[in-house]
């Protein structure tokens, strides 16, 4: 079994504009954009990362976001919804900030014994916020104040048809069974960050989901540096999984592997960290470009979409 796992390290998904999504991730739920870069496949395209002050593993949000890319479609092998934590009591202050800026798909319900307040994003991207005692400094720069502020991930959804292989190999992982409810199973990993929970949602007659905008394109768990990360690539090809070589993303060192599910896995190392080329209280401000795509910088910053204004 692998024990290096602490949990998420970040979320990326796909939006069908830079502009819109920014918005979004910062003025309106508050996080900071801790990078702006692109795409290491399709310069062209942003990459843009929201999370705390420093982009601590188990808060960032990333987004490709390809400019008029159509809709996904929800269904089986997908990540369905990634639920961020809240400060306990604050849902209703959520509920009333979301409804002032029109937000889609605001609605309220209790899992596992949590409040949640979910709604929807630019894309259709499904959303929660989950309360609960989270000790986690949030970012506060962006005019939403720290007693209701977001404190990072709390967990993702997994919606797959069937839900087996993916518990066991979240076994593999780390992590263990914390609770059952109705088609909803819980899986934890003891002594993890405070992004610790995973939830497997079956739905056997679902259709497969079909990656657009609105999608998420993979989930990334963290391990504390390049040794641990080795570790456990060694243990998920030992086991059978077809596993990247160690990919270098300049924020962080990643290796890919598709779960029985469908879900895209990643596994991040904590370092280098999003300081590595800018100073914390400038992060995000300026266009970070990959050594290799450093030639296209009149090109692209003139091609790529403003984000604000």
């Amino acid at each position: 079994m692998i024990k290096q796992i602490k949990g998420l390290h970040h979320v990326t998904s796909l939006a069908s504009g830079a502009r819109e999504n920014n918005a979004f991730f910062t003025n309106v739920l508050g996080l900071r954009r801790v990078k702006q870069t692109v795409n290491f496949d399709a310069p062209d395209v942003y990459h843009l990362y929201y999370g705390d002050e420093t982009g601590s593993a188990g808060t960032v949000m990333t987004y490709f976001p390809f400019p008029n890319a159509g809709r996904g479609r929800a269904g089986a092998g997908e990540v369905g919804r990634t639920s961020f934590a809240i400060p306990t009591g604050t849902s209703q202050a959520w509920l009333d900030r979301l409804a002032t800026f029109e937000t889609d798909g605001l609605a309220q319900d209790i899992r596992f014994g949590e409040k949640r307040v979910l709604f929807n994003g630019p894309d259709g991207d499904l959303f929660a916020l989950v309360e609960r005692d989270d000790g986690r400094t949030p970012w506060t720069g962006n005019g939403v104040a720290e007693d209701i502020a977001i404190r990072g991930f709390h967990s993702t959804d997994m919606r797959l048809r069937d839900g087996d292989a993916s518990a066991e190999l979240l076994r593999f992982m780390g992590y263990e069974k914390l609770d059952s409810e109705n088609n909803v199973t819980r899986f934890i990993v003891p002594g993890g960050n405070d992004a610790n929970a995973i939830d497997i949602e079956v739905t056997p007659s679902a259709p497969r989901a079909a990656q657009g905008a609105g999608s998420v394109h993979h989930i990334a768990f963290a391990v504390d540096n390049r040794a641990r990360q080795l570790e456990v690539r060694e243990a998920l090809l030992d086991t059978g999984y077809q596993v990247t070589p160690v990919i270098d993303r300049d924020y962080f060192y990643a290796i890919y592997f598709r779960t029985p599910g469908g879900v895209l896995f990643e596994v991040a190392t904590n370092e280098p960290g999003f300081a590595r080329d800018e100073d914390t209280a400038h992060l995000g401000q300026a266009l970070q470009l990959p050594s290799q795509h450093e030639h296209l910088r009149a090109q692209l910053e003139n091609l790529l979409e403003p984000l604000e204004g």
